[in-house]
């Protein structure tokens, strides 16, 4: 029997690098968390209570810590933790995923950026220096916190919560002038320089893509040229195979049967009826 940990996380704010905090609060809550003690006795296993015995940490081998790369101008500018502005305009990323005795544990690369070998040297060399100074800083949180414990006090999230401290970025509430809002708008626009090029229609990069205003037919489903050869030579064989089977029924319920010189002739001993047998090409098609 094992222990089944579920690991969830809820991001209250993103502004920026979000795999390497989230890799650090990961690892953080998996050295932070204890489980309950166990102990087997044969095919008997007991789960005792935090009064009975104390939780026990879990076996952490190593802290993998990630440290993500930004490049710029096709690679000739590196930035390390970029925020969510550069993000927006960076090529390429560099996630390395490395342990403080210098084992990579993963990498990963995305964007547009086409990296060397000596890029990626010199970004794992740069991450080596990172994760030690992150895992250091782990391990000390962890210490005062377990200090903080078995003295009793609080520390951490905890000491957080009372406080309304929840995210960095609180602020205390002000008041806020907004009686000369239009005014200040308003000079601040007489000032901007105008654009220098008006485009008063759309530019599509690709045409065809996106169209603006009130739209055109939807030519969903229409059918391509081979298709639609597809589609009569299908329908000629049904019509084949409706006359087929009407003709049978024809010959089937019909007291009427078409002789070589195409004269009728009367099976039944009832009034006779004018009868017209009609040719194939004149029977009515019957549509799909």
């Amino acid at each position: 029997q094992v222990w089944q940990i579920r690991l969830d996380m809820h991001l209250l704010n993103h502004d920026g690098n979000i795999t390497d905090a989230a890799s650090i609060a990961g690892i953080v809550a998996l050295c932070h968390f204890r489980r309950p003690d166990v102990s087997v006795q044969g095919e008997e296993v007991t789960v005792y209570t935090p009064e009975e015995r104390d939780p026990v940490p879990l076996s952490i081998h190593h802290m993998p810590i990630c440290v993500s790369f930004a490049f710029f101008h096709q690679g000739t500018y590196l930035l390390v933790d970029p925020t969510e502005r550069e993000e927006r305009v960076m090529d390429g990323l560099l996630v390395i995923a490395m342990n403080k005795h210098h084992e990579i544990c993963t990498i990963q690369s995305s964007g547009v950026v086409m990296l060397l070998q000596d890029q990626i040297l010199r970004c794992s060399k740069i991450a080596s220096v990172k994760v030690a100074e992150i895992t250091e800083l782990i391990q000390k949180a962890l210490e005062n916190d377990q200090k903080a414990r078995k003295e009793g006090g609080k520390f951490g999230f905890a000491e957080s919560i009372p406080n309304q401290r929840i995210t960095a970025f609180k602020m205390e509430s002000a008041t806020v002038d907004t009686n000369d809002v239009e005014e200040q708008a308003g000079e601040i626009i007489a000032k901007a320089d105008p654009p220098s090029e008006v485009i008063a229609n759309p530019v599509l990069h690709t045409p065809g893509t996106a169209q603006i205003g009130e739209g055109i037919e939807s030519s969903w489903g229409d059918l391509e040229e081979s298709e639609k050869e597809e589609a009569v030579e299908e329908e000629g064989e049904s019509e084949a195979a409706a006359f087929e089977c009407e003709k049978v029924e024809t010959e089937d319920t019909s007291t009427v049967r078409k002789t070589k010189t195409d004269e009728p002739i009367v099976l039944s001993d009832s009034e006779e009826e004018e009868v017209v047998i009609l040719e194939p090409q004149e029977l009515p098609r019957k549509t799909r």
